[in-house]
């Protein structure tokens, strides 16, 4: 579930905020401290507050990215398979998205697309736009 289905404690998010103090990304500098952020995040299990700094962070980064950094996304399978090496993930640990491992094998290799109910899935797990997966 995303984070803004659940409910956050204020001063939680609060005092991340705080630690954190996201801004609008002007120069690639600010760049890569706000990627240290969402790469942190990324790399853990997430409190609903987390959820909520990560949306926000991984936001900024993007806006700033699509104007000064454009470039073209992978293709959704592409994409998956790096997501999977960056967590260490196996085929196994999708099977759940995919129904089974033969299906995962399947995406995963080509023989297979994506279909719309996976991405969306993908899309929850990974935390990023279902787009990305279509």
């Amino acid at each position: 579930m995303i984070a803004t289905a659940k409910r956050i404690n204020a001063r939680k998010y609060g005092e991340l905020l705080a630690q954190v103090t996201p801004r609008v990304i002007r120069n690639d500098k600010e760049l890569d401290t706000a990627l240290e952020v969402v790469n942190r995040l990324m790399s853990k299990k997430r409190t609903p507050e987390e959820d909520e700094l990560f949306l926000l962070v991984s936001s900024l980064v993007e806006a700033y990215e699509d104007k000064h950094h454009a470039i073209e996304p992978l293709p959704p399978v592409e994409l998956l398979k790096e997501l999977m090496a960056d967590r260490g993930l196996k085929q196994k640990d999708l099977a759940p998205i995919f129904g089974s491992q033969g299906v995962t094998s399947e995406v995963l290799n080509g023989k297979r697309e994506i279909n719309k109910n996976q991405a969306k899935k993908l899309a929850e797990y990974f935390y990023l736009p279902v787009a990305l997966f279509i």
